[in-house]
């Protein structure tokens, strides 16, 4: 098993021969975690029926999580934590049987940490199409087959519906906060606006109000690396042995996204011109080091996820849009009532912090008023998850409030 750290959560480095054997083998067709693996930290709760925004039904869906921390008498202290696109329930621990990666947030999740699990109860789930526990397209559907091509068309919004069943399940009447960054923000923000009554503080890290073209066009092109890849079958290749999965496909939709995550002068600064070993790349079959970089993780992504997971997820973010049927986005975000975080990043190159700054102009009770929090970073998007100590640094202000 291929038990690393995740590669969203530290900065860019070169690819080292131990690496390289980490990865070596046939990948599977799905990294997806299926029921007979190893459990790990999860627990389970299936939460009924879900009926989706933009029609169809799923009968039956199950979320996997975690927690850390003690929920008190009166459950005040529940904190909800949630991953972005390619993240899961393991936001803090080690890497081990059932849990490929190490926690992707722990500098900012555990004791004495800026969600202090001394004081916090935190739960963590996996999004609804996800890969890893939560029922998504390779969950098995009422036909005793995984979902594959016939998992329906989710949003963001059903997304948290799932999570709200999750919460009324728990017992949790209201969060004393919901923390999310990319995705997760999307999803914290969907909290803030659709459900007001059921959180007192939100956190929207590095996230925007709606999804743009710029964002769908480069989603667009991932997704059709996954589908134009022969292996794909239409979706529909759980059958297929080891290596004759759509690995390829979302390989490279791995190394396109790498791109739009990191800032351009941090992989310029890191890897310059640098080769992978002596070959030349200049006609002499070697390669460049930043090539190498993106072809390892690419490869390594392939052992943790699911390709039809990742076109569900990414499609879902595409449909992100907190003005949508609620009169745009200005009078949308004015139905928050939490006192806010809004926080980005000014190397973001995914998500620009114009989106943060409209967020924070119009979302009441932000606690830096109509200014967004704008942190400095040379890691592009990902920085929420790689700068811990400032990242915790507002959290522990919005925490205090």
């Amino acid at each position: 098993m291929d038990w690393q750290t995740p590669e969203d959560t530290v900065p860019s480095a070169f690819i080292t021969e131990a690496d390289t054997r980490s990865v070596i083998g046939k990948p599977p067709a799905t990294g997806a975690w299926l029921e007979g693996h190893p459990v790990g930290n999860r627990q389970f709760l299936s939460v009924g029926a879900l009926d989706l925004e933009r029609g169809g039904r799923l009968p039956s869906v199950r979320v996997a999580y975690e927690t850390w921390g003690t929920l008190n008498a009166a459950k005040s202290n529940a904190v909800l934590v949630l991953h972005a696109l390619t993240g899961d329930s393991h936001v803090a621990g080690l890497p081990g049987p059932g849990h490929p990666t190490a926690g992707w947030w722990m500098g900012n999740v555990g004791p004495g940490k800026a969600v202090d699990t001394d004081e916090w109860f935190v739960v963590a789930p996996n999004m609804l199409g996800g890969c890893q526990g939560t029922t998504g397209p390779a969950s098995h559907s009422p036909l005793g087959r995984e979902w594959g091509s016939d998992f329906p068309f989710v949003t963001i919004r059903d997304q948290v519906s799932a999570q709200v069943a999750l919460t009324d399940r728990l017992g949790i009447d209201r969060w004393a906060a919901v923390i999310g960054g990319s995705m997760g923000g999307m999803q914290s923000l969907e909290w803030a606006v659709g459900h007001p009554d059921r959180l007192d503080r939100v956190a929207v890290l590095a996230a925007p109000a709606e999804s743009r073209a710029d964002q769908i066009a480069l989603n667009s092109v991932q997704i059709e690396a996954v589908r134009m890849d022969p292996s794909f079958a239409d979706g529909d290749y759980y059958e297929a042995a080891e290596g004759d999965g759509p690995h390829r496909g979302l390989a490279l939709a791995r190394r396109m996204a790498l791109l739009n995550y990191r800032s351009p002068s941090e992989l310029n600064d890191r890897f310059e011109r640098s080769w992978q070993s002596d070959l030349s790349p200049l006609g002499g079959g070697g390669r460049y080091a930043v090539e190498s970089y993106l072809d390892f993780h690419g490869n390594k992504f392939t052992r943790r996820f699911d390709a039809n997971s990742y076109i569900t997820l990414v499609e879902a973010m595409n449909s992100h849009d907190i003005g949508r049927d609620r009169g745009g986005i200005v009078a949308a975000l004015k139905r928050a009532t939490a006192t806010a975080l809004v926080l980005g990043i000014d190397s973001d190159r995914l998500f620009p912090i114009e989106n943060q700054v409209l967020i924070a102009r119009h979302l009441p009770n932000n606690i830096d008023g109509t200014e967004a929090t704008i942190i400095q970073s040379g890691f592009g998007h990902d920085g929420f998850l790689i700068e811990d100590e400032v990242v915790g640094t507002h959290l522990r202000r919005l925490l205090e409030q």
